[in-house]
């Protein structure tokens, strides 16, 4: 048999026409598998995206997205090369799409995942109940018709319908550890990376992992794993994170902080045997400092400097100068970069950092009674932030609703007239632009 016949044996087996992805049904899919392990680059290429835009769209699973999970995995671990890397990269977005952004610093979940998700004999009842409820014919027929899409197995609940992948993927771990082992270091470290989002898989992957950091040498390897080994244990195990503080390469030192301060904020009984929350504060500060490494990780979709603000907010109360570490977080922000998955992540970490340092307030604190970190952080934020920061979707983020809820001026000109930076050219007192303005004549 060719190597391809191997990979997708049983493919023709499912009946992909039942399935469906985000363009309806998934008769599709199957030939762009066989482009996948195809000799031919530039249909590699375009099967990968097409699968990323149908099985994975913007996010969201479908009936068929589980069913690819084994064949991604054999070409994961046994594909051709150039198409091994896109494989682990699709197999972690049917698992977690972008749950690192979510939850990171502290992980994944699951737990509080699958007790949100309704499962379908849940939909059907509600079908069920509606449907005998109700009088109007046209929702009476959309209703009949979303019992009809459920009752054949497709997902009405996006977190359901996400599990079914978590779960496909959660099935092929054990042959997805194999790639830890391989000689080319972006292989090793995409794996890494997929395994931190199964902790309840931790006694199954830590093991190799641990292994693997063991011999690793390439830098951004090494901090993949470190950060994996965080997310995943309860422990420093053999002070293995610890040692990693004084590597000789920044980003595993970062990675190593990184992983400490996750133990630190999640598992509070591992304190004892970490180093001082001082010390792995003032690692993440140093990095923070500073540009990011050319070698990096996947994790928050590479701005490691978003990541590490997170981390330090989280250490605040670790800490005997929680001012302090405030002041390094906001020698940080200017070094937040934009990503595709979240355009405005200054924005967002403001939005972290207004919710963890202040107070609903319906009276705007005196600035000049405020903490020397959080009167810093402010003027930051009003030297940082644009208008569009300000403005409520489509085009901006909640800031200003969030800025307000704690007493603060929720508008750029008035936030820097409150710090006391110049308004020239501002108006302090001006209303927001409404965002839907551009639409109103159309």
């Amino acid at each position: 048999m060719k190597q391809s016949d191997d990979l997708l044996a049983g493919l023709d087996d499912i009946d992909w026409a039942a399935l469906r992805h985000a363009y309806g049904n998934a008769e599709d899919v199957p030939g762009q598998l066989r482009a996948v392990c195809g000799p031919d680059e530039k249909a590699r290429e375009s099967a990968f995206s097409s699968l990323f835009g149908n099985i994975f769209h913007q996010g969201t699973r479908y009936s068929a997205s589980p069913y690819a999970v084994p064949f991604l995995t054999r070409i994961a671990v046994a594909g051709p090369a150039d198409a091994r890397i896109d494989a682990l990269l699709l197999l972690t977005r049917l698992a977690v799409d972008w749950h690192d952004e979510y939850d990171l610093p502290l992980g994944i979940d699951t737990a509080a995942w699958r007790a949100a998700a309704i499962s379908p004999e849940e939909n059907l009842r509600w079908y069920d109940e509606q449907i005998a409820a109700e009088t109007d014919e046209e929702r009476l027929k959309n209703l009949r018709e979303g019992r009809e899409y459920c009752a054949a197995g497709h997902p009405v609940d996006a977190r359901e319908g996400a599990l079914r992948s978590y779960d496909a993927v959660r099935a092929q771990l054990p042959a997805l550890l194999e790639p830890l082992g391989d000689p080319d270091p972006e292989i090793r470290t995409r794996t890494a990376y997929l395994l931190g989002w199964f902790p309840d898989e931790a006694d199954t992957t830590l093991p190799p992992l641990l292994a693997c950091l063991d011999s690793e040498r390439n830098p951004a390897c090494t901090a993949t794993i470190l950060v994996t080994v965080g997310l995943l244990a309860d422990h420093d195990p053999d002070g293995r994170l610890r040692r990693h503080l004084d590597h000789g390469h920044p980003l595993p030192r970062w990675a190593a902080a990184t992983a400490l301060t996750r133990l630190l904020a999640a598992h509070p009984t591992a304190a004892p045997g970490l180093p001082p929350a001082e010390r792995i504060a003032a690692e993440l500060a140093a990095f923070g400092a500073g540009p990011v490494p050319e070698a990096t990780t996947a994790h928050h979709a590479g701005d490691l400097h978003s990541y590490t603000v997170r981390s330090l907010l989280c250490l605040m109360d670790a800490v005997e100068d929680p001012d302090g570490v405030l002041l390094e977080i906001v020698r940080t922000l200017p070094r937040i970069e934009q990503t595709g998955v979240v355009p405005r992540p200054l924005a967002a970490r403001a939005d972290n950092l207004l919710e963890a340092l202040f107070e609903p307030a319906d009276t705007v604190p005196v600035f000049a009674e405020l903490s020397p970190g959080r009167r810093e952080l402010l003027s930051s934020l009003a030297g940082l932030l644009t208008a569009e920061d300000f403005q409520s979707w489509p085009f901006g983020s909640d800031l200003h609703e969030r800025f307000t809820r704690y007493g603060l001026p929720g508008t750029r000109p008035a936030l820097r007239a409150y710090v006391g930076l110049s308004t020239e050219g501002e108006d302090p007192n001006a209303p927001l632009p409404d965002p839907w303005e551009p639409f109103r004549d159309r």
